[in-house]
């Protein structure tokens, strides 16, 4: 997300990138506290509006905080490659020996009513959503039915209530480098659209 903050703060939003240890906790604490950090960096600035770009998982935080709580400060989201209905990798994945590394947040990824997407309801907010159609991995093409990114496919990132969907010839995870993408990216959060293709 290095090269998209840069490119962020050089069309003139104040850019703040948060990390957090998904593999270590629950979704819900995830959620409250990453977004809690980043709307903390925000107030320090005094922002007025605050929008959220995210990757995969980030989404679903977005999300999962703004069920809770009220953001008056909330401007437009673009959520990248998010598993907005789940993914079926987590489906077949989840009996690989070794699955439980990967931590409580990834295991509730699927596409299942135990699924935290299953239960997260419509969006409410200004939301675009990209989506990448790029498989390089062999293994993924044999659980992903349809197009999709490697991890995520493009019917699965889709959510009641968003304003946009685009779908472009990207890797679930290097989507956040691409050129165009990031264009599109900072399209949207200036203007509520996506460039026409």
């Amino acid at each position: 997300m290095v090269e998209l903050e840069r490119k962020l703060a050089r069309s003139g939003f104040l850019a703040v990138n948060i990390t957090y240890p998904s593999r270590r906790d629950e979704i819900e604490f995830l959620a409250e506290e990453a977004i809690g950090r980043g709307l903390s960096a925000c107030d320090e600035q005094q922002v007025s509006k605050v929008h959220f770009v995210t990757h995969s998982l980030g989404g679903i935080l977005v999300r999962q905080y703004l069920e809770s709580e009220t953001l008056p400060q909330l401007g437009r989201v673009v959520m990248l490659g998010p598993p907005n209905q789940g993914t079926a990798l987590v489906d077949r994945m989840r009996r690989v020996p070794g699955w439980a590394l990967l931590g409580p947040a990834a295991d509730v990824l699927g596409t299942g009513p135990d699924s935290i997407c299953s239960k997260l309801g419509p969006v409410q907010f200004e939301l675009g959503v990209i989506a990448g159609d790029v498989n390089v991995n062999p293994l993924a093409a044999l659980f992903l039915e349809g197009k999709n990114d490697s991890v995520v496919t493009v019917e699965s990132t889709r959510v009641v209530g968003m304003d946009e969907h685009l779908v472009l010839p990207v890797m679930h995870t290097i989507m956040m480098r691409n050129n165009h993408l990031i264009d599109q990216t900072i399209h949207y959060l200036k203007t509520g659209n996506f460039i026409p293709q």
